[in-house]
């Protein structure tokens, strides 16, 4: 078919391209005019401490911004905080699920939360929940896990303390280490004075001298297997105390972020006001009539396609029924 084909057919099916889109706009205005007025209210997110290269802070790089305005999107619509808000609001996680959207505004760290719902009452009471505890959410959450982490990393300290206290009562010894290091010293200083001793013929002194070495060095070769276990046990407990230094700054950070998204700090809640039927007419009216042309056009397409199938089967009807004619004639000729 030719471009003048497909005129001649829409001219001919106009009333079919122009009515289903006409129907299906004034359906849906008149669904948008007849509609419950809706309200819509806005509260705005700004928490510059919470994003950046702060030490501690949970977003940071060149996409912490659209980072902190992802996770704060999906915690607004995760099940745990839709249903917090239910339990404060009286709002269905299903209608809060439908009315609030997150949007960023510009690439900044800011954001706006909104919410549209039939009661103007329910807008600020919804926003203010939802901003608090989606920041809950986020950085409150952290404080419990930094927590969990410095008792985690208090109980290996003093699980290694005690340990090291269990093997000196074992031992019946206490800090071997340094007993050896002080001993090694005094065996040095022994050997020294015994060579001084000799030097000047006090032989006593250098004997008495020789029997403290003796001494110092039994004492030396009783500590020494034992110092390596003991060193170990001491290692594990550094270990320990290093880790809950670490644990004990991120508990700190964490504390910092959670003060830092205080709600009632960051966040500010406006006034609710009428969504204008207008706008939404428009938003909802342009698309339903765009698929109502479309529908039309398949329509049209459909209504020819049928068409000409019956034009068709006409003539091979009537070509199938002219032989028969002239039998039939020759049989009402006969006497």
């Amino acid at each position: 078919m030719e471009i003048v084909d497909y005129l001649r057919v829409a001219r001919r099916r106009l009333w079919v391209l122009v009515g289903v889109p006409v129907l299906a706009t004034g359906a849906a205005a008149a669904i948008v005019l007849f509609a419950p007025q809706q309200f819509s209210g806005t509260a705005y997110v700004a928490a510059p401490a919470l994003v950046g290269g702060a030490a501690g802070t949970q977003y940071t790089g060149t996409q912490a911004a659209n980072q902190f305005v992802a996770a704060f999107g999906a915690a607004v619509t995760s099940p745990r905080v839709l249903a917090d808000v239910a339990g404060d609001t009286g709002v269905s996680p299903e209608r809060l699920r439908d009315g609030l959207a997150v949007t960023q505004v510009g690439a900044s760290s800011q954001l706006e939360v909104t919410y549209i719902a039939g009661d103007r009452a329910k807008i600020a009471p919804v926003l203010t929940a939802t901003t608090t505890r989606a920041l809950a959410f986020l950085f409150s959450s952290q404080v419990g896990i930094a927590t969990g982490e410095v008792e985690a990393a208090n109980s290996d300290v003093t699980a290694a303390t005690r340990a090291i206290g269990e093997w000196e009562k074992a031992n019946k010894v206490s800090q071997p280490d340094r007993i050896y290091q002080a001993t090694l010293g005094e065996l040095t200083s022994l050997r020294q004075q015994r060579l001084s001793m000799h030097a000047v013929g006090n032989d006593r002194g250098a004997d008495a001298a020789t029997d403290a070495i003796t001494a110092a060095q039994r004492k030396l070769d009783e500590l020494g297997p034992k110092l390596p276990d003991y060193q170990a046990l001491l290692a594990q407990r550094d270990a320990a105390t290093n880790a809950l230094s670490q644990a004990r700054e991120g508990l700190q950070a964490a504390r910092a972020q959670a003060q830092a998204a205080d709600p009632k700090q960051v966040t500010s809640i406006g006034e609710a006001h009428e969504v204008s039927r207008m706008s939404e007419l428009v938003r909802t009216a342009l698309p339903v009539g765009g698929a109502g042309l479309l529908l039309g056009v398949l329509l049209v397409g459909v209504l020819e396609l049928l068409s000409r199938g019956r034009a068709a089967t006409r003539p091979a009807a009537a070509t199938a029924a002219a032989p028969s004619a002239p039998a039939e004639t020759v049989t009402a000729a006969r006497p």
